[in-house]
């Protein structure tokens, strides 16, 4: 049986931190040991569903997380874990990844890996000195569908890749899934301040760097960004954010939103190549759906009938959560999935942190530049 591994928490700004709670919660061979939170510049006034003091709650009385520290300094230099997950503010990553790290911890953490690339060269050079693995989970890594489109794409069957196409976002906002929250009570949680790395582009265009990057196959050259805070004026972070990406050989359009009441079209990713295109969607398999790729191979202006519907792919047995993947990387020095290892991630944050500059400039920003940093 594989080893008991003694689990920790930092972090509960992020809501994400429910779900990969859960999926070490569902291993039999954890061991909680403690959790802590950061302390948030602006404090939060709500306790809504998926604010960090509702995280925090359900860690401890849901999951039965044994302790809670003030500081998780003090819980790092108290407590012995192999395995912490940290879902801080954005721009605290790099911070909190360092303190992980010195303690000889090994660590996850949520998408998008940092703030910015600096703070993400932070994380894997204090892992890569320490010797413990760091793993950046992003959501998406999970969906059959995607994996399948890759291996469509590898395969040949729609050419060469020359555009993705990514666009997603929450409909009306992180903090709109079901909670009955105030303007005020938004605009105090850091999703809707710059500062801390709140925002649309970081939250949902980081998506699409990580997905383009991996689906096209080539380092990326250059990129444009635009962002804007078109309807939430109670914080000053972006609600809206485009990202267009030069690649050697093709482009790919990253879309990040907290404002739209309801898509209308595919989302995606969807993937044009020189010989057809596949769109990331679901499809009946008796009653019910099932994650599904589109593969158009003949010529039209309109989305029309694909011309095959592939299902997408299992994913690998004992490897099927991120949870299954970290420990069992832990376990065997097996390598993470492309996309969850820190590497890989750096290009990602290269991509994304030339959208940010880009953003800020108003120019085009050069991602080879940040590639230097990393090794290029």
């Amino acid at each position: 049986m594989s080893r008991t591994h003694r689990v920790g928490v930092i972090g509960f700004a992020h809501m994400h931190v429910n779900g990969m709670i859960d999926s070490f919660a569902a291993l039999p061979n954890v061991e909680w040991v403690a959790c802590a939170d950061t302390v948030p510049v602006v404090p939060s006034i709500s306790e809504e569903d998926s604010t960090r003091k509702a995280n925090l709650k359900r860690a401890l009385e849901h999951t039965g997380i044994p302790k809670a520290y003030d500081d998780y300094r003090e819980m790092l230099d108290a407590e012995e874990c192999d395995i912490i997950v940290f879902c801080p503010e954005n721009a605290r990553h790099g911070e909190v990844a360092e303190a992980i790290a010195a303690a000889g911890a090994h660590m996850m953490t949520e998408k998008p890996m940092a703030a910015s690339l600096g703070e993400a060269l932070r994380m894997t050079r204090a892992a890569d000195a320490a010797g413990v693995s760091l793993m950046v989970n992003w959501p998406i890594t999970w969906s059959p569908a995607v994996r399948k489109m890759k291996e469509l794409l590898d395969s040949g069957v729609v050419g060469d890749a020359w555009e993705v196409k990514w666009r997603n976002g929450a409909s009306m906002g992180p903090l709109a899934y079901g909670q009955d929250m105030t303007d005020a009570e938004k605009g105090a949680e850091w999703w809707h301040q710059a500062a801390p790395g709140g925002g649309a582009l970081l939250d949902y265009c980081c998506y699409g760097a990580c997905l383009s990057r991996w689906l096209i196959g080539e380092p990326a050259a250059s990129a444009f960004g635009m962002k804007a805070n078109l309807t939430s004026h109670y914080g000053d972070a972006d609600d809206n954010a485009v990202i267009t990406v030069r690649f050697p050989k093709a482009i790919s359009i990253l879309e990040g939103t907290w404002t739209t009441w309801n898509v209308g079209v595919p989302t995606g990713p969807i993937v044009y190549g020189t010989k057809g295109t596949l769109v990331a969607t679901s499809k009946t398999v008796g009653d019910r759906r099932v994650p599904a790729v589109a593969v158009h191979t003949s010529r039209g202006h309109g989305s029309g009938e694909p011309d095959e519907l592939v299902e997408g792919d299992a994913l690998p047995e004992g490897r099927k959560t991120l949870a299954e993947e970290f420990t069992h990387h832990i376990e065997t020095g097996d390598a993470l999935h492309p996309t969850l290892d820190a590497s890989f991630n750096l290009e990602a944050m290269a991509i994304l942190d030339a959208g940010i500059r880009s953003a800020a400039s108003g120019k085009l920003e050069s991602v080879d530049d940040a590639y230097s940093c990393i090794g290029y």
